[in-house]
């Protein structure tokens, strides 16, 4: 690698430092600083932030890898991510941003479920803290591959000094800045991804004389479209749209709209954040595509399709700029790894140390625990993305139905049901959870696999975790009197600031 490139990087690593710097001199003198900004955001940066740490490195190197392999069947993943995304904006950011502050000003979402049902013994709150503590532990691990295969692939570096490589710098300035570090960082990164996945595919299509020309030479390895199209299987077409119902259950997200200045910016942050996910979308699933017909021109042998965008990168554009473009993919990575590793501080210090030990901690020991929170878990995510075998999309497909399950149907009846109650809302979290985890891992079917090979885990743990929460709530019937009043209260605040 050239060394100009080196130089690009390092900027964009004293960039991301600075920045820490700069929030940990404005936001982290306090827990609410610390974790959600003074919810004080703004809707361009909420919009791009949001983006950023959803898209992960999946985007730059797990959406196009999937498409250079089966090809338009993707489509219908992207389709159902931009689906969710917009619901996403409109049923659950304005209510949620009311809400939780309503709610004694809930910092976190598993305190909100706790204050959404006036729980003193904070039984949900600490079990939605364990499985977000799981789940995103797994969900880091996902990021710190792609780095690792980043450095690998691109830097001719040890895939294990790689892991600690993009782990240094990450851990770095989450520690040092909390919420507005990440959300700051991940708004420069959300800008760093949006100009390489329009530069990158837009390069490598001009390899060829027409749209015809490139397309022919990418039939000869994946499906005509017509076909694709034809052949997708009802449970196929269902289990790839269903990914949008993960964004309802998403903690890394839906903190985002909690953070927001008002609930009149969420708008604005829409527009800018459909916008920008449809073009990075489109950026990425073009880069796939053009990279079967390149492949298939040239003759280029690619020993992992998750790397066809690093690939394209030092292939076609002048050191200067391939640095720039491997920057853009350890932003996407970083962007996510910095917002789960923060969700997973903010839980485990102020859902789990908090409830269970030190109730009357000082704010900056409960900040300093919080940067504790960060180092165990990137610690342990660490030790979990040693497989270098993983697969990126793999990874981040089983957390993301994991959240989707256990949080995603919760979310909801939260917002819009008023006499919803508490074991029905911990039967909803634990039954999606373990609907989930049962669906991945337990070989049931003939041949050894797991139901997951028939139908993506994110449907069956969706529809039993809702259908339990409506069945518990209609034959519990207990309501809290307190939280029926707040949640009435939050929708007549909707109402006025809308």
């Amino acid at each position: 690698m050239n060394s100009l490139s080196y130089v690009s990087l390092a900027i964009y690593f004293i960039a991301m430092l600075a920045i820490g710097l700069f929030a940990y001199r404005k936001s982290t003198d306090d827990v609410s600083g610390y974790i959600l900004g003074g919810r004080q955001v703004s809707p361009h940066v909420t919009a791009l932030s949001a983006g950023a740490s959803d898209m992960s490195g999946w985007m730059l190197m797990g959406l196009p890898g999937a498409m250079f392999l089966v090809g338009f069947e993707t489509l219908y993943i992207a389709l159902g991510l931009l689906i969710g995304a917009l619901i996403n904006y409109l049923v659950v950011a304005p209510k949620l941003r009311v809400y939780t502050e309503v709610a004694d000003n809930a910092l976190t979402i598993p305190e909100f479920f706790a204050k959404r049902f006036g729980q003193a013994d904070n039984s949900i709150r600490i079990i939605a803290a364990a499985i977000i503590v799981i789940f995103f532990t797994l969900y880091t691990s996902a990021g710190l591959v792609a780095g690792g295969k980043l450095f690998e692939s691109a830097f001719g570096l040890n895939y294990d000094i790689g892991l600690v490589v993009t782990l240094a710098v990450v851990v770095s300035y989450t520690l040092l800045g909390g919420f507005l570090a990440v959300s700051l960082t991940d708004f420069v990164q959300g800008c760093i991804m949006f100009v390489a996945l329009v530069l990158v595919p837009f390069v490598a299509y001009q390899e060829f004389t027409s749209a015809d020309r490139m397309m022919n030479f990418a039939y000869q390895s994946i499906p005509h479209f017509t076909d694709a199209m034809q052949n997708v299987t009802l449970l196929g077409l269902i289990s790839s749209l269903s990914w949008g119902l993960g964004y309802f259950g998403q903690p890394h997200i839906i903190v985002r709209f909690m953070a927001i200045r008002s609930v009149a910016d969420i708008k604005t942050a829409r527009r800018i954040g459909i916008s920008w996910m449809t073009v990075t979308i489109i950026g990425a699933l073009a880069t796939g595509l053009v990279g079967i017909a390149y492949a298939n021109k040239f003759g280029m042998k690619l020993s992992d399709p998750e790397t066809i965008f690093i690939v394209f990168s030092e292939l076609l554009f002048h050191p200067l700029i391939s640095g720039f473009l491997l920057a853009a993919i350890l932003a996407a990575i970083m962007s996510t790894i910095s917002s789960q590793l923060l969700v997973s501080s903010s839980s485990l210090t102020e859902d789990i140390y908090r409830t269970l030990s030190k109730k009357q901690a000082s704010e900056q020991e409960m900040v300093k625990m919080g940067r504790y929170g960060v180092a165990g878990v990137a610690i342990v995510a660490t030790l979990l993305a040693l497989d270098r075998s993983n697969s990126i999309l793999s990874l981040v497909s089983n957390a993301w139905a994991g959240f989707g399950a256990a949080f995603g149907p919760l979310v909801l009846f939260s917002l819009y049901k008023a006499n919803l109650t508490h074991k029905a809302a911990i039967a909803g979290i634990i039954s999606g959870a373990l609907t989930v985890l049962f669906w991945i891992y337990t070989p049931v079917l003939a041949d050894g696999k797991a139901l997951s090979s028939l139908v993506y885990e994110m449907i069956p743990g969706f529809v039993v975790s809702s259908t339990v929460i409506y069945l518990v709530s209609k034959f519990d019937n207990d309501p809290c009197a307190k939280t029926t009043k707040q949640f009435h209260q939050a929708s007549r605040v909707l109402a006025e600031e809308s």
